[in-house]
């Protein structure tokens, strides 16, 4: 509620107040003078929020007007000056506009080349971007003048230079008119409007999606297919005991041994929403839907990954080989879940450092990354593990601290919160150089796609938003879980 509707609020309960009372014939009672009092300091208290409100509301019109009235004498060639300095409004601006094209015989268009086209087009999604707020580095010349204008002289503008409409019919035309042949357009490819829209909700997403605050691309690993078929689940393998052997002189080379081996299949899902720009966001100006609804898809794209990420996790469902993700046959699992302590630390490092290939020959890995839910204590044990140079020993001695300033990246993240609820919540410790999780993109594409979409009996510009990837546990021996407890 605005500052004045809550102020004319509480004079109209003064106002009942005193009509109850003389209506009875009799003062004020004490309960009612009080509240009485309290609703003038009340009122007192909100006059110069009212005055501030109706001040910037009035700033806010009058900078509505100026850039409409400068969007139609731009249109038509008319200097605007002196219908802003007389406080004219946009309706007699407009009909001044309309009766100097008549007195004039404008012709009803005006054709440009493609490039031309192309330029203004790339001018008006720049201007209409900033417009919304949307930080556009470099804008195309020209888009500070589309800056000032509304959705409907942008139409207007874009139809007007297709030639297929002359200014003075689209002049004429109310906002919902406007709309409705802007809707015909739509599906349109060639059509300028619609176009500018496209491109301008293709610009809003990507800083949004680049920026979503997810930690899934810390840990695993970005990888590309060409389609939507499953990768083959098995590969050639050299079979174990592989070492190189000293070959005498004159001595054969004994042949190598291959084996199948099963691997994780790796497989792209298409995942998407439509969203559409209603017809009264279109008739009432709403410029801030180019900026907010399309990133908020975006992010919400980006986000679902990240979800899926620590699902795959969480959940510890079987992997390629039948078995689950972690368990005592990976050798990556922690019998008992504790808290954020040494003793923890110092136990899955040593699982993950002597883990073994198939064939049983060692491997090295390099412990680096630690993936925790949010938590002030464990932010707090860390500190302890860490960076203290020293630690307690069972004879209450001092000993030097084996785990001290270990390098370490710490990934927090609140979705093993919320998948935890209540119950033992999860962490993890990795290498990541060899990323047990793997991220697939069609093609390596990570950005959504948008285009114009046709739904019938829909009141609305619609857009289809998808973007296509796959989630794959590629390799268990490279992350150790610890079944932690309850935060």
């Amino acid at each position: 509620m605005k500052k004045k509707d809550q102020m004319l609020a509480k004079i109209k309960r003064q106002q009942e107040i005193t009509d109850g009372a003389r209506a009875a014939n009799r003062d004020l009672t004490d309960d009612e003078t009080r509240e009485f009092n309290n609703l003038q300091g009340e009122i007192d208290a909100l006059r110069p929020q009212v005055e501030e409100e109706e001040r910037q509301a009035t700033i806010t019109a009058e900078r509505n007007r100026v850039a409409e009235i400068n969007a139609i004498c731009r249109q038509v060639g008319m200097e605007p000056d002196n219908y802003i300095k007389d406080g004219s409004t946009v309706e007699a601006v407009r009909k001044a506009a309309l009766d100097q094209m008549i007195q004039r015989g404008q012709p009803s268009g005006v054709h440009v080349t493609q490039d031309e086209g192309d330029k203004v087009r790339a001018a008006a999604v720049d201007g209409l971007l900033m417009r919304a707020g949307v930080t556009v580095q470099k804008p195309t010349d020209g888009a500070r003048e589309f800056q000032g204008m509304s959705l409907r002289d942008i139409a207007i503008e874009s139809m007007t230079r297709s030639g297929n409409h002359s200014a003075s019919e689209l002049l004429r035309m109310s906002k919902s008119d406007l709309y409705d042949m802007a809707s015909r357009e739509f599906f349109n490819p060639s059509a300028a409007f619609p176009a500018i829209l496209d491109e301008a909700i293709k610009k809003a997403i990507v800083e949004p999606y680049t920026h979503a605050g997810t930690t899934f691309e810390r840990w695993t690993r970005k990888g590309s297919l060409s389609d939507f078929k499953p990768t083959p689940d098995h590969d050639y393998v050299l079979s174990g005991a592989q070492d190189f052997e000293k070959v005498p002189e004159n001595g054969e080379l004994k042949e190598s041994e291959f084996s199948t081996e099963k691997l994780p299949q790796r497989k792209l899902d298409t995942y998407g929403r439509s969203f559409s720009m209603s017809r009264q966001a279109f008739i009432n100006d709403d410029i801030g839907f180019i900026a907010t609804v399309p990133g908020r898809f975006a992010q919400a794209a980006k986000r679902t990954i990240n979800k899926q990420c620590y699902q795959l996790l969480y959940n510890n469902a079987a992997v390629f080989d039948g078995k689950a993700f972690f368990s005592a046959d990976h050798k990556n699992l922690l019998t008992t879940g504790t808290g954020m302590t040494s003793a923890a630390i110092k136990a899955m490092r040593q699982k993950l450092r002597t883990q073994t290939d198939q064939f049983g020959e060692a491997i090295t890995l390099t412990p680096n990354f630690l993936i925790l839910p949010v938590s002030e204590q464990y932010d707090n044990d860390l500190v302890s593990i860490f960076m203290s140079p020293t630690i307690q020993t069972t004879e209450n001695t001092q000993a030097a601290n084996p785990l001290y300033r270990q390098n370490y990246d710490i990934i927090e993240d609140n979705t093993l919160n919320v998948l935890a609820g209540s119950n033992a919540c999860p962490w993890f410790m990795g290498d990541k150089g060899v990323p047990c999780v793997k991220v697939d993109y069609l093609n390596g594409n990570e950005t959504p796609n948008v285009r114009r979409s046709e739904k019938a009996r829909t009141l609305g510009f619609i857009w289809d938003f998808w973007l296509d990837w796959g989630i794959t546990a590629t390799d268990f021996r490279s992350m150790v879980k610890n079944p932690g407890v309850a935060l």
